[in-house]
């Protein structure tokens, strides 16, 4: 075989090396997650039925302490939890998504129920959805066949499928890490629901892999030991603690605020 040959040959599978890569990553531009109809999405997730409410506000004003924080090195991936269950994590989840999708410069974002236990983010969407990261992880549903979206635009969810024998497991799994490193390829932003850090420890080894992490605290329920001892726990799995969402405060707004708003 002559050096011309050679060379000929090298170039062509050069050449199709280069369109193999554009032609994956035209597949991720123009992906488009199933369309999910007939949700009965809860009341609670008020940007979605006010984006113009007080409470819609404080969700803007988290979503514009996000984007503009640490501009050296972006956040991708935010981590959601809390101290104990029943706090409003999911809620707060679904709220700033939502809110996020609507920045200004329309980030693509995808939302994960990886709450592989008690995952409650599909009754709050008003939907059935039987596969998800539970389906990824097992290596019997591929990344892009679990998402689905709704009526929102720029984002995308994943629901936590079937409850598995090792939650704890899976999520510590390389198969997790490959689902992160997929979802930043094709997202700009990711958001994971993850279980309460106390009970188990799902939140840990979720926040070893993400940009750092929300700890969502109801007022008036979440003893301040308790949440210390979450931030204790996140801090020795080297989780880094953004800052602080509270939930379910009663305040007075005055009327000339209320007015502007």
């Amino acid at each position: 075989m002559g050096k011309i040959t050679r060379a000929l040959m090298k170039a062509a599978e050069e050449r199709i090396e280069h369109m193999e890569k554009a032609i994956q990553i035209k597949e991720y531009d123009q992906f488009v997650a199933r369309k999910m109809d007939n949700s009965l999405i809860d009341a609670r997730i008020i940007a979605y039925f006010d984006p113009k409410s007080v409470i819609s506000e404080q969700y803007k004003i988290l979503t514009t302490n996000l984007l503009s924080s640490n501009n050296n090195k972006p956040m991708k991936v935010i981590l959601l939890t809390s101290s104990i269950h029943s706090e409003g994590k999911t809620i707060t989840s679904l709220n700033l998504a939502i809110t996020m999708s609507r920045a200004v410069h329309k980030p693509k974002i995808l939302l994960i129920d990886a709450d592989l236990r008690k995952g409650k983010m599909m009754r709050y969407l008003g939907i059935k959805q039987e596969k998800g990261l539970s389906e990824v992880l097992n290596g019997q549903a591929s990344f892009k066949d679990v998402l689905f979206n709704l009526d929102i635009d720029h984002l995308t969810f994943m629901a936590p499928g079937a409850v598995p024998p090792n939650p704890a497991e899976l999520l510590a799994s390389d198969a997790m890490k490959e689902l992160l490193n997929e979802a930043k390829s094709m997202f700009d932003y990711v958001l994971i629901d993850a279980p309460p850090v106390i009970p188990v420890t799902d939140a840990v080894i979720l926040g070893g892999m993400v940009d750092g992490s929300l700890m969502v605290v109801q007022a008036g329920r979440t003893q301040r030991g308790m949440v210390d001892r979450a931030a204790e726990l996140l801090h020795q799995g080297h989780v880094k603690i953004l800052g602080h969402v509270l939930t379910g405060i009663e305040y007075f707004v005055p009327e000339y605020i209320y007015r502007y708003l």
